[in-house]
């Protein structure tokens, strides 16, 4: 049965690191999972030490920590012996390319699928869905391909978000993302703004926190999704 967490973002709004998350990520573990095998390739501009360091100094006092695959000389069998995986975030694409480089995607679909829980947060839940075709990031290396681990039948736009500044004349978020539904007409697009998350538990899909989702499809527009609903039909 898949246990899946994605989380929007690493903070809502001025709160602290994954702070606002840290009910949820406690609610979603089991009490006797202590220790969470975390992927911070998206994190590499700041170092994976003290990415790992930032994620534990965070997870403190949930009583929950993490230990960096980086640390591993076997990157594959830290993820078959892992109780929980978690991927933080970052830039999609970096992170995709090393999970590929390190022929980690097909290990960590195997191993989730199977019912290990797995928590991602911006490009970790990005990574959740079908491609990362629907991330915000920009595209600074070239992944051998942009299938994502398919953890769920759909896209994810992680910090979705209507705002557009003034005088801003690029596209709005919603314009881009349109562009992706155009082009793939038969795929949808769940858009989940910052302080929010989708949880998977098995065949059941709950949008959680207290704003509204989207839903994207070509020729279905735009639809919302209430916060705190069951969207178990996208499944």
């Amino acid at each position: 049965m898949s246990k899946l967490l994605l989380l929007s973002a690493s903070r809502e709004g001025q709160t602290g690191y994954l702070e606002h998350a840290l009910p949820m990520i406690d609610n979603f573990l089991a009490t006797e999972i202590n220790k969470i095998l975390f992927i911070p390739y998206a994190g590499f501009a700041m170092g994976y030490d003290a990415y790992e360091q930032k994620v534990n100094t965070a997870l403190k006092s949930i009583n929950k920590s993490v230990i960096s695959i980086h640390q591993f000389s076997d990157p594959i069998k830290a993820v078959d012996q892992a109780d929980a995986i978690a991927i933080g975030g970052g830039n999609t694409f970096y992170l995709l390319k090393q999970l590929y480089d390190n022929e980690l995607v097909d290990a960590i679909r195997r191993k989730v699928n199977s019912g290990t829980p797995y928590i991602g947060w911006s490009a970790g839940s990005n990574m959740a869905g079908l491609t990362i075709c629907t991330t915000n990031d920009m595209p600074i290396v070239q992944p051998r391909s942009f299938k994502a681990l398919g953890l769920v039948p759909f896209q994810i736009n992680p910090h979705y978000t209507d705002y557009q500044p003034p005088n801003h004349n690029g596209e709005t978020r919603a314009e881009r993302v349109y562009e992706y539904t155009c082009a793939n007409p038969d795929k949808y697009v769940v858009g989940i703004k910052e302080g929010t998350a989708l949880k998977r538990c098995g065949n059941r899909l709950f949008l959680n926190g207290q704003k509204d989702g989207l839903v994207f499809r070509d020729g279905e527009g735009i639809r919302t999704i209430k916060a705190d609903s069951d969207v178990s039909w996208l499944l």
